[in-house]
């Protein structure tokens, strides 16, 4: 099946995991989707994610989603950069989401990081989606 924006699909299948309370998901594997799994990993908004090899053709990725309390981690994940129109800020215009206390990732030419990250390594890139 091909999807026109496999990155908003990655983020629905989060949103939705989530609403309905499941401990673990599954979707097709990209490097990217990793990139950003990383992201989110290190920043705390998941448990953690394995790479499943079990078809040889098909690679999928088993994400492991976090409470706390019953209550998910992740309030709301929100895709800015869409296929259709791009979105890019430089270092010193990079969002702050709900005032610090959610994080942008943003595709730089240093790799998927936050915009807490980018901002420290002063670089700019496209915002890919927003989470809090």
């Amino acid at each position: 099946m091909s999807f026109s924006d496999p990155i908003g699909d990655m983020i629905a299948r989060i949103r939705n995991g989530q609403m309905r309370s499941h401990n673990k998901i599954e979707m097709p594997a990209s490097t990217f989707k990793g990139q950003i799994l990383d992201v989110l990993k290190k920043e705390g908004y998941i448990t953690n994610y394995f790479l499943d090899e079990k078809d040889k053709k098909k690679k999928n990725f088993s994400i492991e989603l976090k409470y706390i309390s019953g209550s998910p981690v992740i309030n709301n994940i929100e895709r800015i950069s869409k296929p259709g129109r791009r979105i890019y800020a430089s270092a010193d215009s990079m969002p702050k989401i709900q005032n610090g206390l959610g994080i942008a990732i943003v595709s730089t030419p240093r790799g998927v990081m936050s915009d807490v990250d980018a901002r420290k390594e002063h670089v700019g890139g496209e915002i890919i989606c927003k989470v809090f």
